[in-house]
């Protein structure tokens, strides 16, 4: 492993990879990817158990009995519920959201699969995005799936997140260096 990576980069990585192996092995890969997914959603959509979750206050017996509650909740294997709770007694919880995240991007590296955020600035047609994923595609040499969104704050353009690679063609962006520019002159 490379002696940049955090502390945290680390073991969310080694986290994900277990659980990867975990699900594969037992051939629950499928469900505990919708899982995962459904649980991300949830997480990154709702603040209170987002911080519930990273509170280092909360007691252990407390966390565990909620995440029981949304594992129930959500249908989740046995598999992905152990695994929850062993994040809970290690005190990892807090790296959930990494953890799930790089076991998403493990999952979809196996399928051949990168995946990539992309904002537009108005909405493009399913020909549009379908020529975009062939091009890209095309470039990186594997099939891309778009996590796709608009935001018309953009004026212009889009922007790309494919794995640490960044694409900003957007003109809010390009008026920002160009302000930037005219602030040194």
């Amino acid at each position: 492993m490379s002696s940049n990576k955090s502390f945290s980069s680390e073991t969310s990585e080694r986290y994900a990879r277990a659980l990867y192996e975990l699900t594969f092995d037992s051939n629950e890969l499928k469900i505990v990817e919708k899982k995962v997914e459904e649980f991300l959603e949830l997480y990154e959509k709702n603040n209170e158990f987002k911080f519930f979750f990273k509170d280092p206050t909360q007691s252990q017996s407390v966390q565990l009995k909620i995440m029981e509650s949304i594992s129930t909740l959500l249908g989740m294997p046995k598999i992905l519920k152990n695994f929850l709770s062993i994040l809970v007694t290690k005190r990892r919880i807090f790296f959930i959201s990494k953890i799930f995240k790089s076991f998403l991007s493990i999952v979809f590296k196996k399928n051949g699969l990168i995946k990539a955020s992309l904002v537009s600035s108005k909405k493009l047609t399913n020909s549009e995005l379908e020529n975009l994923n062939k091009e890209i595609s095309k470039i990186v040499g594997a099939k891309i799936a778009f996590d796709y969104k608009v935001n018309e704050n953009l004026i212009g353009g889009l922007t790309m997140q494919l794995e640490s690679l960044m694409i900003d063609t957007s003109i809010k962006s390009k008026l920002k260096k160009y302000e930037q520019i005219m602030s040194e002159a």
